[in-house]
């Protein structure tokens, strides 16, 4: 079914109300009639940025996993690089600043592996855009002071292969490296 054959929307939103915001996000909470006709409340979180994921290749079949600590789970991940777009500027760009300033690699080439790739569409409207970079030199690294950031450089099929055991959990992270794992697999890339 396309977007097209859709139904109309089944909610009817009676009133709204924002109920906290910050730099980064706002949540809204809406009083609405469910499709079931009955009355309720729906929490939406709205992030002010689109999601972006990176997965550098470099000439040794090799990519860059970043490290982190991740506040709202408690636990250590490692992940692709990976970061926020503003509005007003381009995915393009931003997937380049934000893979030189996590691990310091300047890419001559991008390639849309995903886009518009809802996240958690119960409860937020963030969208996902993720690439793969290329043509890469090493500079420096430039994190925002609000991360503690480890890279460690693996290569591709085993990045892929954290990624379908589990050890890779987020969720840029998992769906970038799947679809590129598929892709690999049909000599598409």
């Amino acid at each position: 079914m396309n977007k097209t054959d859709a139904p109309e929307n089944p909610w009817q939103t009676h009133k709204q109300e924002v109920v906290y915001e910050n730099p980064w996000l706002r949540v809204t909470e809406s009083q609405v009639t469910h499709p079931g006709g009955g009355p309720g409340i729906y929490g939406v979180v709205h992030f002010k940025t689109r999601a972006i994921g990176i997965i550098p290749i470099d000439r040794n079949d090799c990519t860059r996993l970043v490290g982190q600590y991740r506040y709202a789970t408690s636990t250590y991940e490692w992940e692709i690089a990976a970061g926020g777009c503003p509005e007003g500027e381009e995915p393009e760009a931003a997937a380049l600043r934000e893979l030189q300033e996590e691990t310091g690699l300047i890419a001559d080439d991008l390639e849309l592996l995903l886009e518009n790739v809802a996240l958690s569409n119960s409860v937020t409207d963030e969208r996902c855009t993720i690439y793969v970079a290329t043509g890469l030199t090493q500079g420096e690294a430039n994190p925002e002071d609000c991360e503690l950031l480890a890279i460690r450089t693996v290569p591709v099929d085993e990045a892929i292969h954290m990624a379908m055991n589990g050890d890779i959990v987020d969720g840029v992270s998992v769906l970038g490296l799947l679809k590129l794992g598929i892709m690999r697999s049909n000599r598409s890339i």
